[in-house]
This record gives structure tokens, sequence and C-alpha cells, in this order.
């Protein structure tokens, strides 16, 4: 798993459940949603991930050790 542990994995899960809402707070990709934009959890995959469906229509995960996300729900 990319050298992520699956208790991270699953704590990341449970943190950011589907239907969760989340605000982006750091993404460091050019086609990244601005700094604030809030979003729905999709879900967790494998390697940490957490994939959202942005409220702007934008479709990029928050990568684990990477980017940053807090919930708002």
């Amino acid at each position: 798993m990319f050298g992520i542990a699956r208790e991270v994995v699953e704590r990341l899960k449970k943190q950011y459940p589907a239907g969760s809402r989340v605000e982006l707070l750091q993404m460091d990709d050019v086609q990244a949603p601005p700094i604030g934009t809030k979003g729905t959890v999709i879900g967790v995959d494998d390697i940490g991930s957490i994939m959202v469906r942005w409220d702007n229509g934008s479709g990029l995960s928050v990568a684990y050790g990477e980017d940053s996300c807090r919930r708002c729900d």
C-alpha cells in the first residue's frame, strides 16, 4: 500500500466517512479548487486519499501526507 499502514487507512475511513463534509485547507496542484472550497466525501481509497466531490465541480482527491482538509459538518 505504498508505505501507508492499513491502520492509518482504516482511521481515515472512520474520520472521513462517505457523505461527510470537508473544507480544503491546502492542495499543491495547479488544478486544485481554491482554498476554503467545501465538498462531500465519496470515500477513502487504499492509499489514504480522501475522494471528494467538491462543490465547484472538481473531483481531485486529497492526497494523504501532501494535501489537507478538515471536516466541517
